[in-house]
């Protein structure tokens, strides 16, 4: 490693590159370009809010507009001609409305894809890591334990030690399962490896899972029946009572109608975190990488450095915070008591 003289000279060459770069950036970037004449140096970028399908490929080709819909096939030829063309010239003007999908079809999106990637990572980080366990732990080991360890005991600290084991794997999986998926999402080949045709990048292979809304209404379903059955293992029916407690009302107790009012408020919030975690996880992981691609256009080299250490500070905050609610539900839901 340099020292002295040497770390001193290594240190200046390294602030003038990177200033280097901000200016090439910013001169040839699209804000650059927009104020110098010259053509920006990246393509304008096309950003697919819904999830892209991958496979099959009669299904991926209709939804680009490559194809008639199926919806068209029922004319005459040369209706079906027109459809097509027609397709065809919407999908070149960014018109392309995609149809639902029967209930008889199945397609693999590239959200699905970038799901299952991050969970096939998951696994291998964590069974790479201990398989070879031993007493005098290696760096790979280390930072597995680390993790374990850390989950473990913020489990144990709102939970409490028995409880916390029980819920552990859930709210372990909720939350490396949303930090790998937003950081994976980080990398250099989710945007550029995808479907060519005619030399144009058509559809990503892979997309970040936290942009399409089904996975984190997923999740939030898995969080809320999670909590909830919890609640009932621990009061069985009398959890009810939370939410419907109309005992002074049948009585004819002027509270009645308040704690009957209360406890309508309480189901309301319950149903409503599905809402609420789906759409800030939702949200955060899609303006995320809005950004990222709109920075990358407008100012890119070094300046995109900056946006991807915010990302990856977004995706570590995300997955504290869904698991830390997750168990902070639950712990609210298992210490339940009627008052």
């Amino acid at each position: 490693m340099p020292t002295g003289a040497n770390a001193k000279r290594l240190l200046v060459v390294s602030g003038l590159v990177l200033v280097a770069l901000s200016v090439a950036g910013l001169v040839m970037g699209a804000i650059g370009s927009a104020i110098l004449p010259g053509d920006s140096f990246l393509s304008k970028p096309e950003i697919h809010l819904p999830p892209q399908a991958i496979f099959p490929a009669d299904i991926r080709n209709q939804q680009l507009g490559l194809t008639e819909y199926d919806g068209h096939k029922s004319g005459s030829s040369a209706g079906g001609h027109e459809s097509a063309a027609s397709a065809s010239s919407d999908y070149h003007k960014g018109e392309v409305h995609v149809e639902p999908l029967s209930v008889t079809k199945f397609t693999v999106t590239n959200t699905l894809l970038s799901a299952w990637f991050a969970t096939v990572v998951i696994i291998l980080f964590f069974v790479l890591g201990a398989r070879k366990g031993s007493l005098i732990p290696g760096r790979f080991q280390s930072i597995v334990e680390i993790l374990v360890e850390g989950a473990l005991s913020s489990c144990t600290g709102v939970l409490g030690a028995d409880l916390a084991r029980k819920a552990f794997p859930v709210i372990a999986t909720i939350f490396f399962f949303v930090l790998f998926n937003a950081w994976l999402a980080l990398l250099p080949f989710y945007q550029f490896f995808g479907y060519v045709q005619d030399g144009e990048l058509k559809a990503h292979i892979l997309r970040s899972a936290g942009t399409d809304l089904n996975m984190p209404l997923a999740l939030a379903l898995i969080s809320f029946v999670f909590v909830e059955y919890w609640g009932f293992r621990a009061h069985g029916f009398g959890y009810l009572k939370k939410f419907f407690a109309l005992g002074n009302l049948l009585r004819l107790r002027p509270t009645g109608l308040i704690d009957a009012f209360v406890g309508f408020l309480e189901l309301i919030s319950e149903l409503v975190r599905i809402v609420s975690f789906t759409f800030r996880l939702f949200g955060n992981m899609t303006a995320g990488e809005i950004l990222v691609v709109m920075v990358t256009f407008l100012i890119p080299f070094v300046v995109t450095e900056f946006v991807f250490a915010l990302e990856l500070l977004v995706g570590l905050i995300q997955a504290i915070i869904f698991a830390g609610l997750t168990l902070v539900f639950l712990s609210v839901a298992v210490r339940h008591e009627e008052h």
